[in-house]
């Protein structure tokens, strides 16, 4: 059968036309609809969770959209109440889809043990190290006079001497009695300045003294927590046993662009 030309014109009308609406109809759903079912370009900045107890997570999250997972690994934090969380992947700021699982690590219950070092005869500074190695925290020294000047006489927890290899809880604080020379011994204060309070508290226990009171300043040109000040002052002579007081710059508020951070797969 042969058709005419008018309705051989009429057919290629209507395929262009159904052709233009397909084309249309494809472009709303790829790039309108689509968009909308799958929440495609939407993310959401993952809260920083570290502190949040277990039992506030689920609610925490579920008003953000988000899973979570604890992992099967715990760590020990003594700052922290147990069964809150440490760590979290992906980390606080980074950006994920809605309904991202975010695998967290919780503090444990029950700090583990660990053997208590040897520090006797060492210095307070290799004592102070030791006691960080091990993770345990360095408490009250007290100085007597004693000719090994600046050297562990004994070791001490909650009142009493403990022996080397006793099995302590991780993050108990240790006392130390240590030496201060005969006679009133005289010791110059070191430059901590411009240091990590961390990074001072050695120094100045090498040379038989301790950081006294921490107070905070606010300081624009200088990193949170860097010591802008000292009293004494570096050079000046104390006694051994003295504190030296220290000023911290204290943590600015300010706004941070939140960099991106690869997502972890589903499984």
């Amino acid at each position: 059968m042969k058709l005419n030309r008018p309705f051989l014109k009429l057919i290629v009308l209507h395929l262009s036309l159904m052709a233009v609406v397909g084309s249309c109809v494809l472009f709303l759903f790829f790039n309108f609809l689509l968009p909308v079912l799958t929440h495609h370009g939407q993310f959401i900045t993952v809260p920083n969770l570290q502190g949040i107890s277990l039992e506030e997570v689920d609610a925490y999250l579920a008003q953000r959209n988000l899973r979570f997972e604890v992992t099967e690994e715990f760590s020990y934090e003594p700052d922290y109440p147990p069964m809150t969380v440490l760590q979290q992947y992906p980390k606080a700021g980074a950006r994920v889809k809605e309904g991202r699982k975010i695998y967290l690590t919780l503090n444990t219950k029950t700090p583990p043990k660990v053997k208590m070092p040897d520090l006797v005869d060492g210095s307070v500074r290799n004592a102070h190290v030791r006691l960080k190695s091990h993770g345990l925290l360095l408490g009250a020294i007290k100085y007597v006079p004693d000719i090994a000047q600046n050297a562990v006489l004994e070791q001490w927890h909650q009142g009493r001497e403990i022996a080397t290899g006793t099995l302590i809880a991780q993050g108990a604080r240790i006392d130390l009695v240590v030496g201060a020379g005969l006679g009133n011994q005289m010791v110059e204060v070191p430059q901590v300045v411009g240091m990590k309070l961390a990074d001072a508290k050695p120094v100045l226990l090498s040379v038989g003294i301790q950081a006294g009171n921490i107070s905070y300043e606010s300081a624009t040109d200088q990193a949170p927590g860097t010591i802008l000040r000292q009293h004494p002052d570096a050079g000046q002579q104390v006694r051994i046993g003295d504190n030296v007081d220290v000023w911290l710059a204290a943590r600015q508020e300010e706004e941070t662009v939140i960099p991106d951070a690869p997502m972890l797969p589903e499984n």
